[in-house]
């Protein structure tokens, strides 16, 4: 039997099929939204737990509650104790300076170390020696720099063996000094992820920029303020946010070298929140605390976040 079409028949062209009928509005809806159904478990476990987190702290905050009684409403009452006392007061001075010395060290040191590094030779090695501190646990890091600022440790006994003998102290003793130690200590540690950051930055910015300012006459030193400083601001944003973050929650490093003392003299904020709920079982005062120390980060990220992006848009 012979497989040729007919003479007589017409091919069928695309534009004589029959056009595919138009989607439903149900249909439609569901391939707008589909992609966003894939995240809907992960949106609802993080923002679940996220906002039971906040909603709970916010609300044991009005309360008077010690975990074993129940809990008994109060009112504004721990945030007027919190801000009436003097406790409280010493740890926010604490946590302030904290964020000082976080923007200082980390932050102005890392963009210095990255535009050194730039530029010398054999820098991975440096750049893995000055990560190195990041890898390793804060208890270690804390461990370390308390031997180093103990009565016979490695700061002393240099200070003593150049002739400074009466710059050797206790170095965890007496406040400030025992806050100012512990940022030095941070700030060892976070130097590193701070210099990645901004070497990453640096490496973005376009080399024909670069080579046609130095055409045009421009030093290092105004290459820098007027090019690569503006053309960072992205990435220098990112880095002061995470180390003001950082350091308004700073605990585990105080915790494990003074606890707070001597006196609670070197408490932030972090650690009164957590010596109020486990220590002295006032669960509404530092649900208060919590409740203030965040306001705080939000706030300050926010505005932050839009005078970066204002400037950026000029």
């Amino acid at each position: 039997m012979s497989t040729e079409p007919l003479r007589n028949e017409v091919p069928v062209t695309p534009l004589d099929r029959a056009p595919p009928e138009a989607p439903t509005r149900v249909q439609a809806l569901f391939r707008k939204t589909e992609p966003y159904l894939y995240l809907l478990p992960a949106l609802l476990l993080v923002g679940g737990l996220l906002l039971y987190s906040v909603a709970h702290t916010l609300a044991i905050s009005f309360t008077d509650w010690d975990l074993i009684t129940p809990p008994r409403f109060v009112g504004l009452q721990n945030y007027i104790d919190a801000i009436r006392d003097p406790t409280f007061t010493r740890s926010f001075t604490n946590t302030l300076v904290w964020t000082g010395g976080s923007l200082l060290l980390p932050v102005g040191g890392g963009l210095l170390l990255a535009v050194l590094l730039e530029r010398i030779p054999g820098q991975r090695v440096l750049k893995t020696l000055i990560y190195l501190p990041a890898i390793l646990a804060t208890t270690v890091v804390a461990a370390i720099w308390s031997y180093i600022y103990s009565n016979n440790g490695v700061l002393n006994e240099t200070l003593r063996w150049v002739g400074l003998d009466a710059l050797a102290r206790p170095w965890m003793v007496w406040a400030p000094t025992n806050t100012l130690a512990m940022i030095v200590a941070a700030s060892w540690r976070a130097l590193g992820p701070s210099m990645v950051l901004f070497l990453v930055g640096l490496q973005t910015i376009p080399a024909e920029i670069i080579e046609a300012a130095k055409i045009d006459g421009a030093g290092e030193r105004l290459l820098f303020w007027r090019m690569k400083l503006p053309l960072l601001r992205p990435i220098t944003a990112i880095v002061v946010i995470m180390s003001v973050i950082q350091s308004f929650m700073t605990f585990d490093l105080v915790w494990v070298m003074t606890q707070g003392g001597p006196g609670r003299s070197s408490e932030t904020l972090a650690v009164t929140m957590y010596r109020q709920a486990f220590i002295m079982w006032r669960m509404g005062y530092a649900g208060a605390v919590a409740v203030i120390l965040s306001t705080i980060v939000l706030v300050f990220s926010i505005s932050y976040l839009r005078a970066t992006l204002k400037r950026s848009a000029i």
